[in-house]
């Protein structure tokens, strides 16, 4: 299994050398992936990065971690853009990025961004098609619902021809997530127990055979606080989360009242305590 950590990114707040600190300690500590959140507008969102523009300052300060964004709001978002935004991304960490993307959950974020919260998921499906041929094809074409481009493309797109796209959702994801993870997915971020998950990996499964894919290609990645009220059950919690088979694993710092420095020596001794080997970085 892979462990990475969340950025506790609103209690840093805007000290951007504690930011750095962390993630460079994050990245020699061998954890394999570094998770930031997202929210384009809300009243009480915190003191909270744009998701691409942070993970540029992180690609240029780090060397291999992973960088991940869970989860992008994307239908709050033009899909071109996103696609350019993510395209540079990638490039500029050398292939860095998995992406995280979900349909979002506030109609008050949707209607201050002038887009029908009621069509976020059929919006989203077809954006996540239209995004794989961005990345891949230097012309495109493409007619849906929500989006008609005739031979045009981005420049750069990605090295690697793709970028992986992990789906995320509250609690136990109703059929239509189901489907579209099956469908367009790398990966899902498990936000049900480990007593629902097996029943929902196995549904995950059923779906992407349905479309011809194989259900092992689809990673799965829950999260695991190390402080706060459970911060006693971490490491069964750990160890259940590995015996389930997940792929991928994100401790968190944050939600603990921690003072920021105290993050870093948090996640050392974490690391120094895991119950499982952590697959680490290449």
């Amino acid at each position: 299994m892979r462990i990475g950590v969340s950025l506790p990114v609103r209690e840093m707040a805007g000290d951007l050398a504690a930011i750095r600190d962390f993630a460079q300690a994050a990245e020699d500590l061998g954890m394999t992936h570094l998770r930031v959140p997202d929210q384009v507008i809300r009243p009480d969102s915190g003191h909270l990065h744009e998701p691409f523009s942070l993970l540029c300052y992180l690609a240029a300060i780090t060397r291999r971690i992973e960088l991940v964004p869970s989860v992008i709001v994307l239908p709050l978002r033009q899909t071109a853009l996103v696609a350019r935004q993510s395209a540079a991304l990638d490039v500029l960490s050398n292939g860095r990025l998995r992406m995280g993307v979900g349909v979002g959950a506030n109609p008050a974020e949707f209607e201050a961004m002038g887009i029908d919260f009621h069509t976020r998921g059929v919006r989203c499906d077809e954006q996540m098609q239209l995004l794989h041929k961005l990345w891949a094809e230097p012309k495109v074409s493409f007619s849906g619902r929500f989006h008609q481009v005739t031979g045009n493309g981005i420049d750069p797109r990605p090295e690697r021809g793709h970028i992986p796209i992990w789906i995320g959702g509250r609690g136990v994801p109703g059929d239509a997530v189901v489907r579209r993870i099956g469908q367009w997915a790398a990966g899902w971020f498990v936000l049900a127990s480990p007593e629902e998950y097996v029943d929902v990996r196995q549904r995950i499964d059923a779906a992407a055979i349905s479309f011809g894919r194989d259900p092992q290609a689809i990673g799965t990645e829950a999260g695991v606080a190390v402080v706060g009220p459970r911060e006693g059950e971490w490491r069964s919690r750990v160890s259940n989360w590995h015996g389930t088979g997940l792929t991928h694993l994100c401790l968190r710092t944050l939600g603990g009242g921690l003072a920021v420095a105290e993050h870093i020596e948090k996640m050392r001794q974490v690391v120094g305590e895991l119950p499982i080997e952590n697959e680490g970085l290449e």
